[in-house]
């Protein structure tokens, strides 16, 4: 699920225009689909959740070496997770990301993994944000 809230704001006293948009994704679950038996709808669904999800980890990879190897392609258009996310990749925005782990051994290997991918997000740098301001007097 994502739910992106645009919000725009004018300073009364000088004009000036501030905007941001808020991006809330529940990236649900990368989970086995072996251990899940999941058929039909369901299969399909969790089958696009794991090729996002794989997708989101293919662009903070390369979001993490791009500034170690100089200019390098960011794969954003391999999914539309990605693709819509761009701007907020890009280094013009603050991300944050809550990672939800279940304490129950059966499972263990998913913990592991999603806590692997958010030590990668977390070692990512995204750049300096830049405010979005633009001055709306005549």
């Amino acid at each position: 699920m994502i739910l992106t809230v645009g919000i725009c704001g004018t300073n009364i006293v000088d004009g000036t225009v501030v905007s941001s948009k808020l991006n809330l994704i529940d990236l649900a679950g990368s989970e086995r689909l072996s251990k899940t038996e999941a058929t039909g709808d369901r299969l399909t669904e969790a089958k696009n959740i794991n090729k996002s999800l794989s997708a989101l980890g293919d662009v903070i990879q390369s979001l993490s070496t791009r500034k170690k190897r100089g200019s390098q392609h960011v794969p954003f258009r391999n999914s539309k997770l990605t693709h819509l996310l761009k701007d907020s990749l890009s280094g013009q925005s603050k991300v944050l990301m809550f990672l939800n782990a279940s304490p129950a051994s059966s499972n263990e290997n998913e913990s592991i993994c999603s806590l692997n991918f958010a030590s990668r997000c977390r070692d990512t740098e995204l750049g300096q944000v830049q405010r979005n301001i633009s001055s709306s007097r005549k």
